[in-house]
């Protein structure tokens, strides 16, 4: 009897534990947001970041939770996403950071600095250097919380009418070029432009520009630019890394179950992984088809990087003596750097500088 008793009970309490998983499932809410991008559709690997991240939240809550992501312009113009997300007129946004330098210059230590971090270095900085707490607390003041969702790796100079041979050459050079590179490069005679990447080919195409950059080869040969420039200079000293974060209004995040925020948070940094991953794989074929479609290759003379980078320290230096928020983020992100630099020279560039030379003979 009591044997009869105790399987009809365990029987009861089998069954119960196999409905009690989707009963769970079941209980969480159902919720549709708005994804508003910087960049267009056609850009498959930064757009397509955005386009990534949704999916794994859909799939990961069985459709509960849909996010649908929006080109540049189709609900806000491209540089005016942080503004919506702040707003709340969307509940989330991809956009780099450094296109809000006109708001606070500080915001750029989370896209890119001229002479700093490279990718990997970035990305330590973010998650163990205490990079994503400083930058969080700057995004807070824009009633945001962000998380990076993709970087682009280290990224070309650009396309130019004419050849640059020196510093002289900047002068009246109007360019499009992002973040606080412009500003560095000012003194120099250069005028910079910020444009969305959708509206950088018609400038160049009519000459309102007369240089631009963007990303690196694949994006720049979707986007044209080959066909209205020849030369194309490297490296992008201004972007030895790029990330591309996901802004969320902070109030539409804390809405979210618990649940929901931790799948968003892993798929963004799934994402960061896979837009890597993504432009080391696609640059170098796109690279050779630029060559060979007869786009011309130049580096950027050493004497004037040298100068460059001496002016964009002076600059930072400037910045920090006159903004204390900029100060607060340059006194930890300057110290990780050197160290950073110390160890790449040592392991990372010894062992590149010999491979890369060794494949260039044997070519």
């Amino acid at each position: 009897m009591k044997r009869r008793a105790f399987l009809t009970s365990a029987g009861v309490g089998l069954a119960a534990g196999t409905v009690a998983a989707p009963a769970i499932a079941q209980s969480q809410p159902e919720i549709k947001w708005r994804l508003a991008s910087s960049y267009p559709k056609s850009l498959d690997t930064i757009y397509g970041a955005a386009e990534f991240i949704t999916k794994r939240v859909s799939d990961a809550t069985d459709g509960k939770f849909q996010i649908r992501p929006f080109a540049a312009g189709e609900l806000v113009p491209a540089l005016q996403v942080l503004d919506a997300v702040q707003n709340g007129t969307v509940e989330c946004g991809q956009s780099a950071a450094y296109f809000y330098v006109g708001k606070d210059p500080t915001f750029c230590f989370d896209t890119a600095m001229p002479f700093g971090l490279n990718t990997r270095q970035h990305i330590a900085w973010m998650m163990h250097g205490g990079g994503l707490e400083l930058m969080r607390e700057v995004f807070k003041d824009y009633n945001i919380l962000h998380i990076p969702a993709g970087n682009t790796g280290a990224q070309m100079g650009g396309w130019f009418r004419k050849e640059i041979k020196s510093l002289e050459d900047l002068k009246g050079l109007k360019m499009r070029i992002g973040g606080l590179v412009g500003q560095i490069l000012t003194p120099f005679g250069l005028v910079p432009q910020q444009l969305g990447g959708g509206d950088i080919y018609p400038a160049l195409e009519r000459g309102t520009i007369d240089a631009a950059e963007f990303v690196g080869p694949y994006d720049d040969e979707k986007l044209g630019f080959y066909k209205v420039a020849k030369n194309y200079y490297y490296p992008g000293w201004w972007e030895g890394s790029a990330q591309i974060p996901l802004m969320f209004n902070i109030q539409a995040w804390e809405s979210l179950p618990a649940s929901y925020r931790t799948i968003l948070e892993q798929a963004c940094w799934e994402a960061n992984s896979w837009m890597i991953a993504k432009y080391d794989t696609v640059n170098a074929k796109a690279l050779k088809r630029l060559v060979g479609g007869g786009a011309v290759l130049r580096a950027f003379p050493r004497d004037m990087m040298q100068a460059c980078e001496t002016a964009a320290f002076e600059f930072y230096d400037k910045l920090a003596a006159g903004n204390p928020r900029f100060k607060k983020v340059y006194d930890a992100w300057k110290p990780f750097l050197d160290e950073e630099r110390l160890w790449f020279r040592v392991a990372e560039n010894g062992f590149d500088s010999f491979v890369y030379s060794q494949s260039a003979q044997r070519r």
